[in-house]
């Protein structure tokens, strides 16, 4: 089902078809994290990474059960979006020598990755909101919530001690 096709009729079509989406991003997340955790450098961006795979692997739980609150197998669907962000760090990551400025480009990108995250449960808890489903509403808030601290974890360390190690 590719979104804006004939597949999506109704905004419960849309409803799941986001979801899938979004479980889609998180096991990718999931899977680049590790390589993510062996390329920085920097102690903290590494304990923030290392942090977040938890929280990955918890927020993929959540779905699961947001899957199942809505009587549907837990299933993804393709997301050109983080596959786009994922190669796209990868590339990055793999033009730099330089490890500080390495661990700035592994900031960056993890943060494109949050923001996605972001803007894809915040849509998911207003659907979920104006469709009565307040349970899974309360599960992705969680999740919402880890990755807005993720981003803000994310900018501590950026700013306060990965870019300036980088622009030095």
């Amino acid at each position: 089902m590719g979104l804006f096709t004939k597949d999506i009729k109704t905004m419960d079509d849309l409803y799941l078809h986001v979801l899938q989406d979004l479980y889609y991003a998180e096991n990718q997340i999931k899977k680049a994290l590790p390589d993510m955790i062996e390329k920085a450098t920097n102690r903290d961006l590494t304990a923030v990474f290392k942090a977040h795979l938890g929280e990955t692997e918890s927020q993929i739980g959540r779905l699961e059960q947001a899957f199942q609150l809505l009587g549907k197998e837990p299933k993804g669907t393709s997301c050109p979006a983080i596959d786009g962000i994922i190669k796209e760090a990868n590339e990055v990551a793999g033009e730099c020598d330089n490890k500080k400025v390495l661990d700035a480009a592994l900031v960056a990108a993890a943060q494109a990755v949050e923001h996605y995250e972001i803007t894809r449960y915040g849509t998911l808890i207003s659907w979920s909101e104006e469709l009565g489903r307040d349970a899974i509403a309360k599960l992705l808030n969680t999740s919402l919530n880890e990755e807005k601290a993720a981003d803000k974890k994310l900018s501590s360390v950026g700013e306060k001690k990965v870019n300036l190690k980088a622009a030095g």
